[in-house]
């Protein structure tokens, strides 16, 4: 799983799909909240905000 920014999005989705050969969904962190999860404070690449979930 892997929270990324927009800028980050397609490195995070090319990184999920050659570690579990398989393709991701992608979550918008804008539109969709969850009940038991907060998302990090900056995009695991950068310290922009995440906006997008790759899971």
């Amino acid at each position: 799983m892997y929270s990324v920014c927009k800028e980050h999005l397609e490195l995070a989705i090319d990184v999920f799909v050659d570690e579990y050969e398989d393709a991701p969904d992608i979550v918008d962190l804008g539109k969709v909240k969850f009940a038991e999860w907060e998302p990090p404070a900056h995009c695991e690449r950068c310290k922009e905000k995440p906006q997008y979930l790759v899971v």
